[in-house]
């Protein structure tokens, strides 16, 4: 192959890393100059962020700390991502072996017999050589040495690439965290859903006791032959279909206290919790400014990091279209008989150097870097989109907290007001002056209108552990000391 031919296809390979090139350093510049909103639509800025409180500071109840702290130490899915991180840290020592020089012991023993009829065979009978001094048939060989070789990371082609999975296992440890802030917050949003059920219960046992109560002044109306038995089934049917609606929340009970101990990882029993659920007040939210957001949300810093390690991994697939040079050495002693190890005479050497450098059938070579490239952008994409999300999700909560603190002032006006309601339309029909479906209306809406309170009490206190997630809580704060591998 000629000169000119090796300049041919040198410029080419220079020409399509020009053109693959510009576009990753228009994806860098629009991944770098992504910025968020000043602040959270119609919400004002805050000095404070409840997402950099520790979890046992925003969640105050010690039964639902005493369940997230189990949940830490022993809920499978958080230990299997534990696991990942290992193989992803064990992945780096792998990556930093491939630009080492690997250097091994070799020993060997072999025995060669060779045919009379071979020029070799011919040589060694037509050679005339001393008495004692022939060449020993068969022929045996002895030896002993080290090896070593080195491909030299000219382009930073290997380099490139451990650095990539130290971003990726710093990804690793992101996703690790981000999961954290998901369990706790689900534990916590499980936690006041069973205090929910629990006051659900009291309140319909409570009814019960009212509509009984009404049951039985039904009955005496109807001895003295003030009412029917129309109304009496009518009031019967009510307690009963009360009553049988217990049976409906208790097994709304099991299960969310079993959702607790599967996130827990123990076997199912009883979940103990505070028995106030009136008395439970939602946290107090600080949003701080968006642009915190960057820092304390966990799937932000791992996109993060997934993008950076995508620009190394390009890094490595643009080398890759470069010479490469290999280094070969070995050192020892090799004789036909073991006894002449021991002499300087058997010593050997070698040392060999090779330059590759790919000039065809490199579509291999061109598929690797256009995907590298290509994923990167897809990093970029994740990464805006992450960063939106997110954003979007605290101000979709900031707008629900307020919202469900105007409706359930509300609510609770109604619900007095239903409540009064029963005792007035009891009176009335006790003088005639009501029928017994205004009575039975007014205990059945008195009954929704306390289970909607409870439904809107619920979710405030929910969209309270939402925002703190949403704003990146629950994870440990302090950064996370990195291996001895991960700072070389």
């Amino acid at each position: 192959m000629n000169k000119n031919k090796i300049y041919q296809y040198a410029g080419a390979a220079f020409f399509l890393l020009s053109l693959a090139a510009c576009k990753s350093i228009d994806v860098q510049q629009r991944a770098e100059n992504r910025t968020v909103p000043e602040k959270y639509a119609l919400a004002e800025n805050d000095t404070v962020n409840s997402g950099k409180q520790k979890w046992n500071e925003y969640f105050s109840d010690p039964n639902l700390q005493n369940l997230i702290n189990q949940a830490l130490q022993n809920n499978q899915e958080l230990n299997i991502v534990l696991q990942e991180i290992e193989i992803s840290k064990n992945e780096i020592k792998a990556k930093k072996g491939e630009y080492l020089p690997s250097v091994g012991l070799k020993a060997g023993v072999g025995v060669d017999k060779v045919s009379r009829y071979t020029n070799i065979g011919a040589m060694e009978v037509n050679t005339e050589m001393e008495p004692g001094k022939e060449m020993p048939d068969p022929l045996f060989d002895f030896g002993v040495g080290v090896q070593a070789k080195w491909e030299t990371d000219i382009w930073g082609k290997l380099h490139n690439a451990k650095k990539a999975q130290v971003q990726r296992y710093l990804a690793s440890v992101e996703g690790k965290n981000f999961m954290i802030t998901n369990l706790i917050s689900e534990i916590a949003d499980s936690y006041y859903e069973l205090l929910a059920l629990d006051n659900e219960l009291v309140i319909l046992n409570q009814n019960i006791k009212i509509q009984e109560n009404a049951l039985d002044i039904i009955k005496d109306l109807k001895k003295n032959a003030r009412s029917n038995e129309l109304a009496v089934k009518r009031f019967q049917a009510q307690v009963l279909k009360t009553q049988g609606m217990q049976y409906d929340i208790q097994q709304k009970i099991v299960e969310t206290e079993n959702k607790i101990n599967y996130l827990v990882g123990r076997f199912p029993q009883p979940v103990e919790r505070s028995q106030d659920f009136d008395s439970v007040v939602p946290q107090t939210v600080y949003a701080g400014i968006p642009s915190e957001l960057l820092e304390n949300r966990p799937d932000i810093k791992q996109a993060e990091y997934e993008l950076a390690a995508s620009k190394l991994d390009i890094k490595s697939a643009k080398a890759r279209f470069y010479p490469s040079l290999g280094i070969g050495a070995g050192i020892g002693l090799q004789a036909f008989n073991p006894t002449y190890l021991i002499k300087p005479e058997s010593f050997l050497f070698s040392l060999a150097g090779e330059l590759t450098a790919p000039l065809i059938n490199r579509a291999a070579i061109k598929a690797a870097y256009y995907n590298a490239n290509a994923k990167q952008v897809q990093a970029v994409y994740h990464y805006e989109q992450t960063v939106l999300g997110a954003y979007i999700e605290v101000a979709n909560q900031l707008s629900k907290i307020k919202n469900l603190e105007n409706s359930l002032g509300i609510k609770t006006k109604e619900v007095d007001a239903l409540t009064k309601s029963i005792d007035i339309s009891n009176d009335l029909f006790k003088y005639a002056r009501a029928d017994y479906m205004e009575v039975l209306l007014t205990q059945r809406d008195a009954l929704e209108s306390k289970f909607e309170l409870v439904e809107k009490k619920v979710n405030q206190l929910k969209a309270s552990v939402a925002v703190y997630r949403a704003l990146g809580g629950g994870w440990d704060q302090n950064p996370v000391a990195s291996p001895e591998i991960i700072k070389k």
